[in-house]
């Protein structure tokens, strides 16, 4: 077995400015990526938007849908009254 082989201050420094060197270089790497998924969030966000007032308009659709059923409603409530007071006139009177 060969022993081991020591390492020198030289050596040492130079293999830290080597960690160092590949850390920056990962760091950069990271903060470049995460530039393009900020980038990706403002455009989910910009398209939630847009969702949203899609769902504002719809939710004022149906809230002028169910007005106009509700009047419906009520007019066909009337006029079944109205026909039926006629049919019982109609019974009595002839």
């Amino acid at each position: 077995m060969l022993p081991r082989e020591r390492w020198t201050d030289d050596r040492l420094d130079q293999f830290e400015r080597h960690v160092d060197e590949r850390f920056d270089n990962f760091e950069a790497r990271v903060d470049e990526q995460f530039k393009h998924v900020d980038a990706r969030f403002k455009q989910v966000d910009e398209r939630f938007k847009l969702v949203d007032q899609r769902l504002d308009r719809m939710d004022a659709d149906i809230r002028e849908l169910r007005q106009t059923v509700t009047r419906m409603n009520e007019n066909m409530n009337r006029n079944f009254i109205a026909l039926a007071m006629l049919i019982v006139a109609a019974v009595v009177f002839f």
